[in-house]
């Protein structure tokens, strides 16, 4: 092995020294590339360590479908300081009514539908508050859509309505879309 190494010494210096010899300067060009391969699911968001913070926007890129949305809670208020809808039912797992002021914005691509059931609050304890379904009527307005498309360029907003224990407070609410990643805003302590 060291006779080969000694040998490839011996042919680069007889090189270089013919290539000195010849009295012209000689300018070496060195160039270097880099490969890069993506894999697949590089356009979709990564995990989210921790929770936005309130007002936060969440951008949502799906470029197998087409889908680019920005995602958005804007405000969390317990016990919701406008009119009070009829108090929640005790199936409803809650004693008074708490508001999400969230907002959804097609940035471009396809028609997206929004919902307001991809919504939940999440508890430190591991429990989590669902909506309750209950739309229209003497809810908290502007109410966030129930299964509405909204083409590019436009957005949806307005309260979603969650049903919760007066004394208790949710540390995050968590967007989730069926087959899709959590965002999570944080919830101030008051």
């Amino acid at each position: 092995m060291h006779i080969g190494r000694a040998a490839c010494t011996a042919l680069l210096l007889a090189a270089a020294a013919t290539a000195c010899s010849s009295g012209e300067p000689r300018t070496i060009r060195v160039t270097t590339t880099q490969t890069v391969t993506a894999t697949p699911g590089d356009d979709k968001p990564a995990q989210q360590d921790s929770p936005l913070k309130m007002g936060a926007r969440h951008l949502f890129n799906d470029a197998e479908n087409n889908v680019h949305t920005t995602i958005q809670a804007l405000e969390y208020q317990q016990p919701y300081r406008g009119p009070q809808p009829q108090a929640p039912e005790d199936f409803q797992g809650g004693d008074t009514w708490a508001t999400a002021n969230v907002k959804v914005c097609n940035r471009h691509g396809v028609n997206v539908t929004v919902d307001q059931t991809v919504w939940s609050l999440a508890y430190a304890d591991g429990t989590s508050i669902e909506i309750t379904g209950s739309t229209g009527g003497d809810m908290p307005k502007p109410e966030y859509p129930m299964d509405k498309t909204i083409q590019p360029g436009r957005c949806a907003a307005g309260l979603i309505a969650f049903p919760v224990p007066g004394k208790k407070r949710p540390e995050r609410l968590v967007y989730e879309p069926t087959g899709g990643t959590p965002t999570e805003w944080a919830i101030p302590k008051t």
